[in-house]
Parts: structure tokens; C-alpha cells; sequence
């Protein structure tokens, strides 16, 4: 049995996407889960598998909520190991950028490809500075999320799939989780 974290996508946003914390964990040992908690209800949830990869788990985990929730729940998997890299990566970040005023992380289903990282790269706005790294997507900002040019961007929809968390949120499940 390995250990996971499934972070879902675009729930509990409004009236009709509505996922609570407990039918979540019921979804999760539907599919197979065990030892499943679960962290606000943003959808970011901790469990073992003995599904053989973070992609099976994926599949297991979006069928199961499907079928619970009659919408598909789009879930990004990391290992443990991945996200306390996330989170020490938004360390050095800090260190190196100084610190933003606001810092989220997308975290991708899969390595966002070049040609889109190239595009964001070349995209410039004062006060936003987009840095990544493997599946994870680190929006470093002087003012907040809500005003960000690239947060909302279709430039930004061209890195795949993914969940956007504050770095807080990040942090504090590596080290509760993963450490």
C-alpha cells in the first residue's frame, strides 16, 4: 500500500458542484482508499492505495466521484515525496524572489508542455512572475489572486489540468502528511 494525495479540481465553488468533506472520504473508500483524511474543503485528501501508480489512483478516484457526485471531479495525484518538493521549492522561491504579496501553486496532472511554459514566459506582467517546475505551477504575486492577469489566462489553461492551492495550503500538508 502506498501513500497518495488527491487534490480535487472545481468543487464547492457554487450552488451546484456542492462535495462535502465526508462524502468525499465515502467516495475515496469506495474506491479503494483507506486510511483517508481529508484537509478543508477545498478538496485536498490523504490516503494509501494498492493501486499500482498515482494514475491508477487518478482514475479510481474521478470514476468514484462520478458516480457519487453524477459531475466529474477532476484529481490531480501526488506522492508524497512530490508535494514536499512543491513545498521546498516555494522556499528557495522566497528566498531567491523575495517574498509576494500572495503565491499559489497549480499543481498539473501532468508536466505542463514546453511551448506553453515558453508562452507564459514570454508574457510579461507587472507585479506576476510564473515559475515552473514539473507539475507544479507557482504564480508569485504583489497584489491578490483576484486582480492576477495570468491566474484566469487561456495561457495559463495550456498547461493542463490542474488545482490551484495557496502556497499556505501546500505547505502545511507536507509537513502534516508527508514528513
Amino acid at each position: 500500500m502506498a501513500t497518495y494525495l488527491a487534490f480535487l479540481r472545481a468543487i464547492n465553488l457554487g450552488a451546484r458542484r456542492k462535495f462535502p468533506k465526508d462524502a468525499i472520504r465515502a467516495a475515496v473508500e469506495s474506491a479503494g482508499g483507506t486510511g483517508v483524511q481529508t484537509y478543508i474543503n477545498t478538496g485536498n485528501v490523504l490516503l494509501t492505495s494498492g493501486l499500482g501508480s498515482g494514475a491508477e489512483v487518478e482514475q479510481a478516484l474521478e470514476a468514484a466521484f462520478l458516480a457519487d457526485r453524477g459531475f466529474e471531479v477532476p484529481t490531480i495525484v501526488f506522492e508524497p515525496d512530490e508535494l514536499v518538493a512543491v513545498a521546498e521549492h516555494a522556499d528557495r522561491l522566497w528566498t531567491e524572489l523575495g517574498e509576494p504579496a500572495a503565491h499559489y501553486v497549480t499543481l498539473l496532472k501532468a508536466p505542463a508542455p514546453r511551448e506553453a511554459v515558453e508562452a507564459l514566459r514570454d508574457r510579461s506582467v507587472p507585479g506576476e512572475q510564473l515559475v515552473v517546475a514539473g507539475r507544479a505551477a507557482h504564480l508569485l504575486l504583489q497584489h491578490g489572486y483576484h486582480e492576477s492577469k495570468l491566474a484566469g489566462s487561456a495561457a495559463m489553461g495550456k498547461l493542463g489540468v490542474g488545482t490551484a492551492r495557496n502556497v499556505n495550503v501546500v505547505r502545511t500538508l507536507a509537513e502534516r502528511w508527508c514528513r
